[in-house]
């Protein structure tokens, strides 16, 4: 049996790998994102979210728990006016960017990272599938174009505190969606994990999407790294 684990607790992206009915666990491990940026210097939206998605699941694919398995690592960058934006965290740092964002656009840049954790020699067992040992990765991004939004609605969102923990302090899927007059590219992209990009990266490694169809949305079955 082939298994899926996404290196990420975001609710965002459970939901959207369960919706399109790929079976998959969540296995988190702890990266510090601050430090991983420091040390590689990289300052570009778009490289910074593939080695951040990069970091996240070879961080989990050195589990033990990842092994037999596909780990599957995400990152969202938020690229506006030229600088990178990742999650605000206070209502203040929310409030201004969305202020600035205000009836214009950005884009939003998803990095997704795979590492094959199969064994590369399956020894004759006809009931495991060898592994390929491939580590790869792609950015998949969006044009997000944001409705005008008053002083008034900003703050009201940010009460929410859904935009806190947000890669450029909105989403698409709650209520930010609200103020998002249209998308340019995946839109799952937008939420953090593109499901096309996905089945390519599953593709390069051998495996079809079509094997962690569950034939049914279910529950994902959760690890928690020690």
């Amino acid at each position: 049996m082939t298994r899926l684990i996404l290196a990420s607790q975001s609710p965002a992206r459970t939901k959207l790998l369960t919706d399109a009915g790929i079976k998959h666990e969540i296995l988190v491990s702890d990266v510090d994102e601050d430090a991983v940026q420091a040390r590689y210097g990289v300052t570009d939206p778009h490289d910074t979210a593939l080695l951040l998605a990069r970091a996240k699941a070879e961080a989990v694919a050195s589990l033990p728990e990842a092994d037999g398995a596909l780990v599957i690592g995400c990152d969202s960058v938020f690229e506006f006016d030229g600088e990178a934006h990742g999650k605000p965290y206070t209502a203040e740092v929310a409030r201004e960017r969305m202020l600035r964002m205000s009836g214009s656009m950005g884009v939003l840049h998803t990095g997704h990272w795979l590492v094959d954790c199969r064994d590369t020699d399956a020894d004759g067992d006809t009931t495991e599938t060898a592994g390929t040992g491939a580590t790869l990765g792609h950015v998949t991004s969006a044009e997000v174009h944001f409705m005008e939004m008053s002083a008034e609605e900003i703050d009201a969102y940010i009460v929410t505190g859904e935009p806190l923990q947000c890669a450029g302090s909105f989403t698409i899927d709650g209520y930010g969606g609200a103020f998002i007059r249209k998308v340019d590219g995946d839109p799952h992209a937008v939420v953090g994990l593109s499901i096309s990009t996905l089945r390519g990266l599953l593709g390069q490694a051998q495996v079809g999407i079509t094997e962690l169809w569950t034939g049914g949305a279910a529950d994902p079955a959760v690890l928690r790294a020690e």
